[in-house]
């Protein structure tokens, strides 16, 4: 099936992917508009797990206060060159971090970062809960896992839904990044500021 060039232009219009990789998708999906931006998007994903490694130098740091100034967030995102610091788009990624900050109220940035004593924890206080409330420890187990699991999605940046675009998590909408800058982007610390909280 031969492939517009039209269809490539507006396929690369709405993912910002590669002439050649767009024409990749499109022929995959014989043409399919919808198909083609889900292929990339996997495509992208996979190429941007392979540039989680490289070092990160560049980048900057957002300020984010919300109307009021009662609440206010500072984010640092790192980068691989300051050519893509520079851009907009960088910018406004970060930004849309700071405002996921803001919102959503993460303690952590990755899992990784929680102390194990604070996950065994929230799993005996979940465990105690469920054998009150009289449910069969057979169960208990895989409840509380369900419930560990709901923990780092209140709780993990990484793991959160991006409030501007339900339907994926931080991470992804990072990877998303990462592929179309071609080079690593790490979230590498933030801090919230609210009036009246510790």
């Amino acid at each position: 099936m031969s492939i517009s060039a039209d269809l490539i232009k507006e396929l690369r219009e709405r993912t910002g992917a590669g002439i050649l990789d767009c024409k990749k998708a499109l022929e995959k999906t014989n043409g399919d508009l919808e198909k083609a931006i889900e292929e990339l998007r996997k495509m992208g994903l996979a190429k941007a797990d392979k540039k989680l490694d490289r070092e990160t130098k560049e980048g900057i740091i957002e300020a984010y206060i919300h109307p009021g100034a009662r609440l206010g967030v500072l984010v640092e995102v790192n980068c691989e060159t300051d050519f893509v610091a520079n851009t907009d788009e960088f910018k406004k990624f970060v930004h849309n971090v700071a405002l996921q900050i803001a919102a959503m109220a993460p303690k952590y940035i990755r899992r990784e970062e929680i102390p194990q004593e604070i996950i065994e924890k929230e799993k005996e206080i979940l465990k105690e809960q469920l054998i009150r409330e009289g449910k069969p420890q057979n169960v208990v187990d895989r409840i509380v896992e369900g419930k560990i699991e709901k923990f780092y999605q209140e709780n993990v940046l990484y793991d959160q839904q991006f409030f501007m675009e339900p339907g994926i998590t931080i991470e992804e909408y990072l990877k998303q990044h990462i592929a179309k800058f071609s080079e690593n982007i790490r979230i590498k610390r933030f801090a919230r500021f609210k009036i009246g909280e510790e």
